[in-house]
């Protein structure tokens, strides 16, 4: 890479050649760090302002830095490239010279002395072309790079091609290069002519295709290369039956890539391996307890079978197959050994056979002797050149989910044809397939070309992370996002019908439902709360939470909790765990609050009513949850006005069950305590305002009240309270 001086000119508003030139370094050695290649880099920087190479002799190759010799990458390299590689001030020595090209065949000869193979040597020369050359030395640099076996790469700021004839130099290059505006250098236009000449000279097809520039270059590096694996062959013998085997091998086509984890959680006083205390251990659920597996109950719960094998059970029709069946995490080509002639006469006669008779083999496949079976359907692939059976899992009874849902059709809201029309055009506006002007249909998404979005942020937030540790993570980079969004093909072909659509399923704003009016707002009566809690109550929405309880008075609190023994009552109905442990949750929220309002009456009324119905509703199991988790009624220690002592509090759960014991008699079921509160508040309000209406003829005709009168005031006095 050239740092030298020239490098650092830039127009205003736009990056150098030097920080473009370091952006495409940090890129490829990013791909490299993360693809986990044995590819080996070394960096040489030119126009350095000290100087450190093997060379550097008699004042020869001055201004030339070796940062990395030849080395597998690693973040490291990517740190030192960050915070190390900086815009210098001097110029080096002519960048072309064939000494120059000679640092790196050098290293390989002492590289080859160690025993070391190689199946490539490139160099990757990176620079703006801004310094003066010799023309004479061109041939001995085609000489020895040839003879040497090595390619080389150029990454300049500007391309070298012209894409139009006539157009000039300053149209075509790429911004933030020298000179911009202005066109390029003397020494630049003569340098890009030798570089043209330089690789037109060597023995490689196209060798203008190997001139870069720099924007171009970031595009192509900003995806994170991912690690590249071999395929690993699976033999077997494909059976069917105990008399016909055919000798297979199988090749992960499509599996689950992951990421690979480094490290495990253990509880340690030190990293050494000998001082982890205890280790991971797994439970299952059994019911609602908890029960643990050792590593050795585990390696004998595991099914114990003869080992590989991909035996076939049957065959039917590829029909009864449904694509919504598929499942697992690969799929597996299955081939012929390469080295057995009848073993592939067989396998294509029966690929063949299946794929005349539209039909798929449904086989048995176990990878090794440790590891569960599987029972998948292997479907006919027959191609120009090849001939192979695609296996894929099919779920097992456990593995499916019945769903039912409601009919569509909907008398009251029926689709008139115009909206169907309408969405048919939307549909078809959307549509990520087109034809193109040879009438082929080519793909406007392409989703095998686009990289895991979760692996991409994850690579750039560590490299981020290794490179500026202590600093916020960076935002997702653009072009990962780009990449994800809907083609603009689409978007703007799709706006037409979404407008019809629009007009045609319009939308009408539904009012919210009245909110039911409390016994005070009926009768007239004024609350004894504040206005201000009035209104809050008026504004509040129709639903309630179990955060409601906490607020208003006692008969508010009453009121809501009528509202959530009610839903306690609709939750017990479905006898089903999930529900009881809702149900568990409502009734300790309704003591604490009660408890915390000191009002416990409502809340141990209901509890001695819900124990009552037990045997008759059935409800022994959630009983039993109750019992665990000990919500008992509210004693006198913790609300003053409670009628339940400590010791009967205790004792009301304990009591259930030796009483289930002895004898479980039947219990007559009390009824809903709620519809008797409701009977009797509306007997006592009617009295009171019978009452009410009497006392304007208890009066003599001075105005004084009678005895009677006086007895009458009383009673309405001890209803009024009691309401």
């Amino acid at each position: 890479m050239d740092v030298g001086l020239t490098m650092s000119n830039s127009a205003p508003g736009e990056e150098s050649s030097f920080e473009l030139a370091k952006k495409v370094i940090q890129k490829f050695v990013q791909r490299q760090v993360f693809s986990e290649t044995k590819i080996e880099l070394a960096l040489v920087l030119f126009g350095t302002d000290s100087t450190n190479n093997p060379l550097s002799q008699d004042g020869q190759y001055q201004n030339i830095r070796v940062h990395r010799h030849l080395m597998i990458p690693d973040c490291e390299l990517l740190i030192e490239i960050e915070n190390q590689v900086q815009p210098e001030s001097q110029q080096g020595d002519c960048i072309l010279s064939p000494e120059h090209v000679s640092l790196i065949p050098c290293r390989n000869l002492t590289l080859q002395a160690e025993g070391k193979k190689y199946d490539c040597l490139n160099i990757a020369l990176l620079t703006d072309l801004n310094t003066q050359t010799n023309e004479e030395s061109l041939e001995v640099i085609i000489k020895n790079l040839t003879q040497s076996g090595i390619t080389v790469q150029f990454f300049l700021p500007f391309p070298v091609e012209e894409d139009k004839e006539g157009q000039g130099d300053s149209e075509r290059r790429d911004p933030g290069h020298p000179g911009t505006g202005k066109g390029l250098s003397r020494e630049q236009k003569k340098n890009k002519e030798l570089v043209k000449e330089m690789m037109l000279s060597l023995d490689v097809e196209d060798g203008l295709d190997e001139i870069h520039t720099f924007r171009n270059a970031i595009e192509e590096l900003c995806m994170f290369k991912r690690v590249e694996r071999r395929p690993v062959s699976w033999p077997c013998q494909l059976t069917i039956g105990s008399s016909l085997s055919i000798r297979i091998v199988g090749y992960k086509a499509v599996t689950d890539e992951k990421l690979k984890k480094m490290w495990i959680t253990v509880d340690a006083q030190s990293h050494q391996k000998d001082d982890v205390k205890r280790e991971t251990v797994y439970c299952f659920r059994y019911g609602s307890d908890i029960v643990p597996f050792s590593k050795v109950d585990q390696e004998q719960m595991k099914y114990k079978h003869d080992g590989k094998c991909f035996a076939v059970l049957g065959f039917t029709k590829q029909t009864t197959i449904r694509r919504n069946q598929f499942m697992g995490s690969q799929i597996i080509k299955i081939f012929a050994a390469r080295d057995d002639e009848h073993a592939g006469v067989a396998l294509s006669a029966l690929i063949r056979a299946l794929n005349e008779l539209q039909m798929v083999a449904i086989v048995r496949y176990a990878f090794n002797r440790i590891s569960n079976p599987q029972v998948g359907a292997a479907f006919p692939c027959i191609k120009q050149d090849s001939e192979c059976l695609m296996y894929i899992q099919l779920p097992f009874m456990e593995d499916l989910r019945q769903f039912t849902f409601p009919s569509l059709e909907n008398k009251k809201f029926t689709p008139s044809d115009a909206q169907l029309s309408a969405v048919d055009s939307l549909i078809d506006s959307m549509m990520l397939v087109e034809e193109d002007e040879n009438g082929e249909q080519r793909d406007l998404f392409k989703p095998h070309r686009i990289p895991n979005p979760a692996f991409q942020r994850h690579f750039q937030c560590l490299h981020h992370r290794a490179v500026s540790p202590g600093t916020p993570l960076p935002p997702i980079e653009p072009w990962l996002k780009a990449a994800l969004d809907r083609p603009e093909v689409i978007t703007e072909r799709c706006q037409d019908p979404l407008d019809v659509l629009k007009r045609k399923f319009t939308l009408t704003e539904v009012e919210k439902k009245k909110k039911l009016k409390t016994s005070a707002q009926i009768f007239g009566k004024e609350s004894e709360e504040s206005e201000a809690k009035k209104v809050k109550e008026d504004e509040a929405e129709e639903e309630y939470n179990l955060a409601d309880i906490a607020e208003g008075s006692v008969t508010s609190v009453r009121i809501r909790g009528r509202q959530l023994t009610h839903r306690i009552e609709q939750l017990l109905s479905n006898k089903n765990t999930q529900y009881y442990m809702k149900s568990i949750t409502c009734i300790q929220a309704f003591r604490e609050q009660s408890v915390k309002l000191g009002n416990a009456e409502h809340y141990n009324s209901y509890l001695q009513s819900l124990k009552g119905s037990i045997p008759n509703r059935g409800l022994e199991v959630f009983w039993e949850l109750l019992v665990q988790d000990g919500l008992t009624l509210i004693s006198k220690d913790e609300v003053e006005g409670s009628l339940v002592s400590k010791a009967e509090a205790n004792q009301f759960l304990v009591a259930e069950e030796k009483k289930e014991e002895a004898a479980p008699a039947p219990v007559e079921d009390t009824g809903d305590v709620d519809d008797l509160v409701s009977v009797q508040f509306l007997f006592l309000t009617f009295l009171y305002f019978y009452l009410n209406t009497c006392l304007c003829n208890c009066c003599d005709s001075n105005g004084v009240k009678t005895i009677s009168c006086v007895s009458t005031w009383g009673v309405c006095d001890v209803l009024s309270s009691l309401i």
